[in-house]
């Protein structure tokens, strides 16, 4: 299974694509079984393809020619996406609130340098921790009331992400392994 995740879809009323059409455009693309996660384009979808970075292109594509619009398209398997979970810094400590965490899930590995980068950014309410091609994120005071300087952390990272809340995580997880057993 291969779970999509679409940048900057249906935000503020930008690249506004139903989350039907975009299953029919997956299939259209010889995608199997493809289900969408609510209406910021995370699609969970079986493929016998093997190189990520080729099919990321090609759904990219295929959206620009069927919707007009662009989007960052990043894709992760179930074993990745398990490995995300797994490695989430904010997982022992008491009380981290699920949908304060966010993970920003970019197209490449970040350099030790970018992490250094990243790690010394003077925040005053968030705390970014890289880890392999994933941010996280935890914003104590909430997402709405956050500082971040997103445009330096874009600028540090100099890869295209795209960010996830924990609750949506899992769920994208949990379709994924609903769908390995179901085989």
């Amino acid at each position: 299974m291969i779970i999509s995740l679409l940048r900057a879809v249906n935000v503020g009323g930008h690249s506004t694509i139903k989350m039907e059409e975009l299953r029919a455009l997956y299939a259209s693309l010889k995608l199997k079984d493809a289900q969408s996660y609510v209406q910021s384009g995370n699609v969970v979808f079986r493929t016998d393809e093997t190189d990520l970075a080729k099919l990321a292109k090609r759904i990219q594509a295929g959206i620009e020619k069927r919707f007009g619009a662009k989007p960052e398209v990043i894709l992760r398997t179930t074993a990745e996406m398990r490995d995300v979970v797994a490695r989430n810094p904010f997982a022992k400590r008491r009380g981290i609130e699920p949908g304060k965490l966010l993970v920003s899930f970019l197209s490449a590995k970040l350099e030790k340098a970018t992490c250094e980068q990243l790690r010394a950014l003077p925040l005053v309410s968030e705390e970014i921790i890289p880890s392999g091609g994933e941010l996280y994120i935890y914003f104590s005071n909430g997402m709405g009331k956050s500082k971040l300087p997103w445009a330096k952390v874009e600028k540090i990272c100099a890869v295209p992400g795209t960010g996830r809340n924990w609750n949506s995580v899992t769920k994208l997880l949990a379709m994924a392994e609903a769908f390995e057993t179901a085989k």
